[in-house]
């Protein structure tokens, strides 16, 4: 099956709210990590969405070339091939995007769909994030507006954030205070200052204590019922129920019990992340232990050319990978799912 057309990501989203499940949204950084997921929603039946972070685009660019862009599109031009042999759809997201790398990541893909859209192609992305979560409320939903009228034109859904995921990614570091949790308020403020899909449809990454990383049980203090107060506060308002199409970010050793909750209040997208990363590291690291002597040339000696062969250690890091996506798209309830063809 080809990615997703803009119809069936939305079809996609609405049918995970109305189903009580969500998708994994799985970071790649490489064709063999985008291979791995692929694999994984293929094995849970499940349809799927495939990120990438401006980190991600940046290394997949060249690590002395570091173009964004580039990166990102070879990345989605890439999977557009490859995608088609699986029998599942699959959508492309660019992950968070801050205030200082709009200019050089989400504002130019975007117009790169717009010249797509503009000659009857479909976007070169279904979805794009936009991270304000570092800017106070008023200036993010400022660029909130400008960025959803430009993605709505490019038949593209957009994300944003508000509240303060903690932990660090990409460099961008959270700090764990109170901000992890967003509030009613600010869920007020956003349904005014962008609507609730009249004017673009878009998915809000609220947060109720999320982390990024992953850490020992119980340093994580998760309330997932800041959700469902979001929710009823703006549904009661608007007359309309679970207005928001959420997204759990920081998601790495939560309780399946919290995930559930959650999803339970219209969660129809989770990050996953730094659990994928080592899934696919893991086996690289046993292949290496196990086989030493054959990828050094220990001594002096010619080593063993299948063992140091990238693609001996490559298939069993593709193949932990897609475990653990399997495991993600069992615990948010989207194993067993696809679309029929």
């Amino acid at each position: 099956m080809p990615i997703a057309t803009p119809e069936i990501y939305a079809e996609m989203l609405d049918r995970a709210k109305a189903g009580g499940f969500a998708y994994p949204a799985i970071n790649v950084t490489s064709s063999q990590t985008l291979n791995a997921a692929l694999r994984g929603f293929a094995e849970a039946e499940s349809d799927g969405i495939v990120q990438i972070s401006t980190g991600g685009a940046e290394f997949l660019s060249g690590t002395t070339v570091k173009d964004m862009v580039a990166g990102a599109t070879a990345l989605a031009e890439y999977a557009r091939v490859v995608a088609a042999n699986y029998p599942v759809t699959v959508a492309l997201h660019t992950d968070h995007c801050p205030k200082d790398k709009l200019d050089g990541y989400m504002r130019p893909l975007i117009d790169v769909s717009l010249e797509r859209v503009s000659k009857g192609l479909d976007p070169l992305f279904q979805s794009h994030m936009w991270d304000g979560s570092a800017v106070p409320l008023d200036e993010n939903l400022e660029i909130a507006r400008e960025l959803l009228e430009k993605c709505a034109r490019a038949r593209i859904v957009m994300e944003m954030e508000i509240g303060v995921v903690g932990g660090e990614e990409d460099g961008v570091v959270g700090e764990m205070n109170e901000k992890l949790y967003t509030t009613v308020g600010d869920a007020l403020d956003t349904a005014e200052a962008v609507g609730l899909g009249e004017r673009g449809r878009y998915l809000l990454a609220a947060t109720f204590g999320n982390v990024h990383g992953v850490y020992k049980p119980g340093h994580v203090k998760l309330r997932p019922s800041v959700l469902k107060d979001i929710q009823d506060a703006v549904g009661a308002k608007y007359g309309k129920e679970k207005p928001f199409d959420l997204v759990f970010h920081g998601g790495s050793g939560s309780a399946l019990e919290e995930i559930h909750e959650a999803i339970s209040y219209g969660v129809v997208k989770m990050n996953v992340d730094t659990d994928t990363q080592y899934a696919f590291t893991r086996p690289i690291a046993d292949h290496m232990f196990r086989n030493y002597d054959g990828v050094l040339k220990v001594d002096g000696d010619v080593g063993n050319k299948k063992a140091y062969d990238p693609r001996s250690y490559g298939k069993a890091s593709e193949t932990g990978m897609a475990a653990r996506v399997v495991e993600a798209c069992e615990s948010l309830k989207s194993a067993g799912t696809k679309r029929s063809a």
